[in-house]
């Protein structure tokens, strides 16, 4: 017990006599400190005793289209805590290919009486999706925030990392490496964030390396899916066109690319250089250890929360896009082209 009076007293930045005094629920404690001792105890993993368990202030709704991508468990994660935090309770629901699909889940959900639905990467942004159900559901007085992807047709908060200037850091540190003949593989082109690379690309490409903006999607853009096996038959496509360099759409996406890489007897990054996107947990022990451009997830999730509170206290959130600056993490996977390196 001592133990962990000094660890969640370390963690809250306060003495063990104040973690004490908030425990036994003694009174003459500031509402910050005792809040702040409360949140150490749900870092640390530590049970709240029950008599400090807050009532639940209702049930949120998370839907994500899969969990197999770590990025998505990852967003999960900062967004239950955030909602914890606040005093509700998250419910996860994740579509899964053959079964719910997002319209039934959100019906699920709404029968449930959610205070809220958080949607991740939904069908908010496919392009050819009918977006009257985020109507439906706003007449229903459903409030909801939708992360990753745009639809202009949907009123409502939307909370996105900045994907072109994540194609503007990736092009510009491959060009600083020497290399000229740069690849982009991605997802189907319905997709917004899929169309904002595309264009974040080409305008990089056309600036650093005066290429014409038909030929780079033509040549040295491939679309596929976003998983590994989809990285690796599109980055085999590059290849097969010349690049020495890829940027993927994802972390999965890259995996698939160093391993055509090597189907191809290349080594990365002395043959072939990778980019990933999302830095997504554990990518960073890949051999070689994965150059990637950083999602900011943390940012995105408390975002998302705090918008979707606003949404439900009554105060509602400007029905506008908030957009989040990536951030270019550079490890093993990326080196001088080929070329560069053979000259004197």
């Amino acid at each position: 017990m001592t133990t962990r009076l000094a660890d969640i007293a370390a963690q809250a930045g306060v003495s063990e006599a104040t973690v004490s005094r908030v425990l036994n629920g003694k009174p003459g404690v500031a509402a910050t400190t005792r809040q702040s001792v409360l949140a150490a105890l749900d870092v640390l993993g530590y049970e709240r005793p029950v008599r400090l368990r807050q009532r639940s202030e209702g049930l949120v709704g998370l839907i994500t289209p899969e969990l197999e991508n770590p990025i998505f468990p990852a967003l999960a994660q900062v967004i239950g805590q955030a909602l914890t935090r606040q005093g509700y309770t998250p419910v996860l629901a994740t579509q899964t290919p053959g079964g719910s699909t997002e319209d039934e889940l959100t019906e699920m959900l709404v029968d449930r009486g959610v205070a809220g639905i958080i949607y991740v990467s939904g069908l908010h942004a496919d392009t050819t999706a009918d977006m009257e159900r985020y109507e439906r559901l706003r007449a229903q007085g459903v409030p909801y925030v939708l992360v990753d992807g745009f639809s202009p047709k949907v009123q409502a908060p939307f909370i996105s990392p900045d994907d072109r200037a994540a194609m503007t850091l990736a092009v510009t540190h491959l060009v600083s490496l020497g290399h000229t003949r740069i690849g982009l593989a991605l997802g189907p082109k319905r997709f917004v964030p899929v169309q904002r690379k595309i264009d974040g690309f080409v305008r990089a490409m056309q600036d650093q390396l005066g290429l014409n903006p038909q030929e780079i999607e033509a040549e040295l853009v491939q679309h596929s899916l976003y998983t590994l096996e989809g990285g690796q038959a599109a980055t085999a496509a590059l290849i097969e066109r010349g690049c020495t360099a890829v940027v993927c759409a994802s972390d999965m996406m890259a995996l698939g690319a160093i391993r055509a890489a090597r189907q191809r007897g290349h080594e990365v990054p002395r043959d072939v250089s990778v980019v990933g996107f999302d830095d997504s947990p554990l990518i960073a022990f890949t051999d070689p250890p994965l150059t990637t451009v950083r999602k900011p997830v943390p940012a995105m999730g408390q975002a998302a929360v705090r918008t979707l509170l606003e949404e439900i206290g009554g105060t509602p959130a400007p029905h506008s896009e908030f957009v989040f600056m990536p951030e270019l993490v550079v490890r093993g996977s990326t080196a001088s082209a080929p070329g560069e390196r053979n000259r004197p």
